[in-house]
């Protein structure tokens, strides 16, 4: 019996307290807990890592250099484990190039497909490669897309050219590019261009070409500033310095290739059908009307290229997402598209008694959608597989196999095991999810009135049917709907027709060391506090300065260059991973050393620093439930969830003018108990003055706005449309309507 259970004992990574517990196999088990309580130390660092890293070991050197690193777990013993499957959160992100249909294979069998049997006959399928030479359109290198300038972002009209009106780096006063237009004795230097003529002002922009009557004037050889500009920035094959991209982000925006019209291909590759369609036009069907539409191809001699893209389709269809295209780029999926994305390929999979980890795997999903997702673990179970999944959702809890639940708090206080059973039996655990799922949120009965509205007009993008609607300011609005119903191309669109800040869950930072030590701004504080109180320089508290260890150079691990093997992470022998000398490290205050400091997490930094500066600093980050965070962990290693509630503590201590917020499902990542949590912080920006928006499918969230602003009905093309706005205790007859009345 010991094989049909992974045995764990002793485990020690991050929070974990010497946890002892044994996972059954082949079975749906959920992994619950407050945030930080351990779960994902567990599943993750600690099942998941130990399992990769004892794959990859049985490859030769040369492919574990191209694989994944994995640290090994601190555990004392684990057993029962198979090769994993870990299918995270992560949007795919990825290039340019990269399209839910070369992401999920389907785009290489419809190459196939119409390499076989298009009117007329092509080549091969590399011709219908938009990431080949021979496929791709010369104009745009099949990206699909060209570079132009935002020429309305180039000047400003209420200044005159010695005030600065060519708002380009080099073109200002100073610049070098200024004397070129300023000192030729054609424009006047001295009026505002909102009141120069429409010819005066094309002379300036787009120059001898465009300037008519004035074209006499100028000098041979003039140029006008778009001119200057796509001459320097837009033709020239020079590397991309920091600068240049930060000029061509500011300073131009995509339009669609005029020659390929966004199909990316050639003429010769364009032209070319299969069932009266091009592949361009099938790569903006819907993957619904796709996988019913290549089933009408009857030519035997391609059967089985027919049979293998229906079969990805159909898998894409049964995980929810029949809305998408094969054209839609990869940079634009959420993160739960994203991670049913992944799953797609293992659908099919013949394998058995591999062990799937899955982080979340209701994200992004509406209530109405959940049941395509908890089929989806079952199918993967009564495969003969474990599907081990970290979840805050009750519906997948309840048709789990086993429960357990690590906890009873954060950080310090978590990482041991409080529950191990059946849905049922954990109502009655009296552990921190029996009494959040023994909590049912009511609607609101008194919303705030707005203090006005602001209008989004005339949407259509993605699959917006030309929406116009007022979102109210000075209160909590929520944008629901089924997933793919429009929601987040209603919040884009919000974002391009006015000012806001989006609070998303993307990295905070990508620098290893930045911590919340140097995110809060109280690195500074610190260091003088321990300076003040040893009377000694306070760059010795710095482990980017003369303080740090010089072995590892503060960064407490050190790098090993293995030749052609993997580098191999180890903490500083040195320093033992403390990142100071030991001169440094003799200092205190308090009874506490400089990186004694690194350890404490922010609750315990809240209550043992004396400094206000400190502890006003760290307030925020504890109130908005991240208190168990060390002041001394990479920003790096956050999730999702924790890098947005990191932003959302940052805009409550800055936030000053009334602003307008869009969140994007801030639940990711929170325990039902942490809920009550965030809507208090929601709260508390409405309440100074701003504007709250959010995309949630969270039931108690939706119960808690003010306002909703309902999507649908359906997903792509049967959904961007308003199917209800006002306060929530009015939605009827919608989805999101009867989720809500389900489970009151």
């Amino acid at each position: 019996m010991s094989n049909r259970r992974i045995r764990i004992r002793r485990a020690r990574t991050h929070n974990l307290q010497d946890l002892d517990v044994d996972v059954p196999r082949s079975q749906v088990v959920v992994f619950v807990g407050v945030s930080g309580s351990g779960k994902s130390s567990l599943v993750f660092d600690t099942i998941a890592a130990e399992a990769s890293y004892q794959l990859h070991e049985t490859f030769p050197p040369y492919l574990r250099n191209r694989l994944p690193k994995w640290t090994r777990p601190e555990v004392g013993e684990i057993g029962g484990l198979s090769p994993v499957v870990v299918i995270d959160q992560r949007r795919l992100g990825g290039n340019a190039r990269s399209t839910v249909g070369t992401i999920t294979d389907t785009w290489t069998y419809l190459r196939l497909l119409f390499s076989r049997v298009s009117t007329p006959h092509v080549g091969e399928s590399s011709h219908f490669s938009f990431n080949d030479p021979a496929g791709m359109c010369p104009t745009c290198s099949g990206i699909g897309e060209v570079m132009a300038s935002a020429v309305d972002r180039f000047i400003d009209l209420d200044r005159s050219l010695r005030e600065g009106a060519v708002l380009l780096p080099g073109f200002a006063v100073s610049g070098y590019w200024y004397t070129n237009f300023a000192d030729i004795g054609v424009f006047d230097v001295d009026k505002p261009l909102r009141h120069w003529s429409r010819t005066e002002r094309d002379a300036l922009l787009y120059g001898i070409g465009s300037a008519g009557s004035l074209a006499d004037r100028l000098p041979k050889g003039y140029q006008g500033v778009v001119e200057r500009f796509e001459r320097i920035y837009l033709r020239t094959s020079d590397d991309m310095n920091d600068r240049k991209k930060e000029t061509l982000a500011k300073f131009t925006r995509s339009k669609v290739c005029p020659d390929c019209c966004g199909d990316r291909l050639n003429k010769a590759s364009r032209a070319a059908t299969v069932l009266g369609h091009t592949i361009g036009e099938m790569a903006r069907m819907e993957v619904d009307e796709l996988a019913e539409l290549v089933t009408g191809v009857s030519d035997a001699t391609v059967a089985p290229v027919v049979a293998a893209l229906t079969e990805r389709l159909q898998a894409m269809i049964t995980i929810g997402l029949g809305y998408l295209h094969l054209g839609r780029a990869t940079t634009t999926l959420s993160g739960g598209e994203s991670q049913r994305i992944k799953t797609v390929k293992h659908l099919g999979s013949s394998l058995t008694e591999m062990l799937y980890v899955f982080d979340e795997p209701t994200v992004g999903l509406h209530p109405h959608d959940i049941s395509s997702m908890t089929e989806l673990l079952k199918q993967l179970r009564d495969k003969g597989n474990s599907v081990l999944v970290v979840e805050h959702d009750p519906a997948v809890m309840a048709i789990a196999d086993q429960i357990i639940e690590v906890g009873p708090l954060a950080g310090a206080h978590g990482g041991t095991l409080v529950y191990q059973g059946s849905f049922r039996g954990l109502g009655t655990a009296g552990t921190a999810t029996t009494a959040a799922l023994s909590q049912r949120r009511p609607i609101k009965d008194d919303p705030r009135t707005p203090r006005g509205h602001i209008t989004v007009a005339d949407a259509t993008r993605n699959n917006l049917k030309n929406v116009t609607v007022d979102i109210p300011t000075g209160v909590t609005t929520v944008l629901t709907g089924v997933a793919g119903s429009g929601k987040s191309s209603l919040a884009s669109e919000l974002v391009a027709q006015h000012d806001a800040v989006v609070i998303d869950q993307k990295q905070v930072s990508t620098n290893r060391r930045s911590t919340p030590i140097t995110y809060t701004g109280i690195a500074t504080p610190i260091r003088k506090v321990f300076a003040r109180h040893n009377q000694v320089p306070a760059g010795l508290f710095s482990a980017n300065s003369e303080g740090a260890c010089p072995q590892c150079k503060g960064l407490g691990t050190v790098a090993t260059d293995l030749a052609f093997m993997e580098d191999q992470e180890t903490v500083c022998e040195a320093c033992q991973g403390r990142r100071f000398t030991p001169e440094v490290l003799e200092y205190r205050v308090d009874g506490l050393s400089i990186a004694d400091i690194d350890d404490l997490t922010v609750t315990d930094a809240i209550d043992r620093l004396s400094d206000r500066t400190v502890t006003k600093a760290l307030r925020h980050l504890d109130e908005v439930g991240l208190g168990y965070l060390r002041l001394g962990q990479p920003l790096t290693s956050l999730s999702g969830g924790e890098c947005q509630r990191v932003k959302i503590a940052k805009e409550l201590r800055d936030s000053i003018d009334p602003t307008l917020y869009i969140l994007d499902e801030p639940t990711t990542g929170l325990h039902l108990r942490d809920i009550d949590t965030l809507l208090s912080h929601l709260d508390s920006l409405v309440d100074h003055g701003h504007t709250v928006v959010l995309i949630e499918h969270n039931l108690d969230v939706i119960r808690q706005a003010d306002w909703i602003i309902d999507l649908g009905p359906g997903p792509g093309k049967h959904g961007g449309q308003i199917l209800y706005q006002g306060p929530v205790a009015g939605i009827t007859s919608t989805a999101t309507a009867e989720a809500l009345h389900e489970t009151v």
